[in-house]
């Protein structure tokens, strides 16, 4: 099969780049698995961290992609959750222990020993897919393959981060970047009442932002024109924590989505933690997260907003991620659909 690899991490818009193409050995279904016929993977800025060596690859070659909409072609040994030719979604989060405290209390995303696809175990950059069909989604029929696609792990975590960050009704919630991920969360929040703020460095993306309904757009530096009851950091970018902090209201919460962030510099106490605010981590996401957030999308329509690539491309992807250049979700198209 034609797969793309992280030979050797570096900076993507150095040539020759990270990533290599190539013909690879197809996987097949090993025991409760499904191979998936890969329609598209959706392009995420977790793959431009390790392609460029921000998250170090959990072994030698491994095949990015983690937002991995197809069709099942084959089932493993003893899997009955689902048909071959049924649509469904592989996201980041691919196997836990069930048996570690975190599992046993619902916090899977804090699993000892957990696995994630396009790291640990070859994900969608290519043109078939393994996956524990435990950790697979069904996809809902109303939303098209590049359209679902980023729902995966963008949608999931920013989902999560939205839920983390302790909005209340009618809330005041704050944007910082606005990638893929952010226009997904900032749709559900609106969607919920709130109050929507926009802070990034790309006038592309404040735009969007404006069309999508929120109520302001500016520069990731600026100040909100009103205090935040709650705040979520997309971009990895830690100079931005104490900016958020200041933005926010007494008792309001900053919640970081990012799996990298650049250090953050000191934090002011008086300024930024006084009067009860919170700073925490997004770690991941559990199954849950992925199925309320599906469901979700199914009852309340969003637009996403996509730029496609061909499979050829997804190097160009990256370096076009990495600069800014990508609006919304950025998508390799693999196969089409029939």
């Amino acid at each position: 099969m034609r797969a793309w690899w992280v030979h050797r991490p570096g900076q993507v818009s150095v040539q020759p780049g990270p990533l290599l193409f190539g013909e690879r050995a197809e996987p097949h279904a090993g025991r409760d698995q499904v191979r998936v016929r890969v329609n598209v993977c959706g392009v995420c800025r977790t793959d431009l961290h390790l392609a460029e060596g921000d998250l170090a690859p959990k072994h030698a070659d491994v095949v990015p992609g983690h937002e991995v909409v197809g069709i099942v072609d084959e089932l493993g040994e003893g899997t009955v959750e689902y048909d071959v030719g049924q649509r469904v979604g592989i996201a980041w989060l691919r196997h836990t222990c069930g048996e570690c405290r975190f599992c046993m209390s619902g916090r899977e995303n804090l699993c000892l020993t957990p696995r994630f696809t396009g790291w640990d175990d070859d994900g969608g950059y290519a043109e078939y897919a393994v996956a524990d069909a435990r950790f697979v989604y069904p996809l809902p029929d109303s939303i098209d393959d590049e359209h679902v696609a980023p729902l995966l792990c963008a949608g999931i975590i920013g989902y999560r981060a939205l839920k983390l960050a302790n909005l209340p009704p009618g809330g005041r919630l704050g944007i910082y970047g606005f990638g893929a991920s952010a226009h997904i969360t900032a749709q559900v929040a609106l969607q919920h009442g709130a109050t929507v703020h926009v802070l990034t460095r790309a006038e592309a993306a404040r735009n969007l932002a404006l069309k999508l309904g929120v109520s302001s757009a500016q520069d990731a530096y600026d100040a909100p024109p009103e205090p935040l009851d709650s705040a979520i950091l997309f971009a990895p970018v830690g100079d931005l924590v104490p900016v958020a902090l200041s933005a926010l209201d007494r008792g309001g919460t900053l919640s970081i989505a990012g799996i990298h962030l650049t250090d953050v510099p000191s934090l002011n106490y008086q300024q930024h933690l006084f009067e009860e605010r919170i700073v925490r981590s997004v770690t991941a996401n559990t199954r849950a997260d992925g199925r309320e957030l599906l469901d979700f999308a199914a009852a309340h329509p969003l637009s996403i907003s996509t730029q496609p690539y061909s499979f050829r491309e997804a190097d160009q992807a990256l370096r076009d991620l990495a600069a800014d250049n990508v609006t919304g979700a950025a998508i390799l198209r693999i196969h089409r659909s029939p």
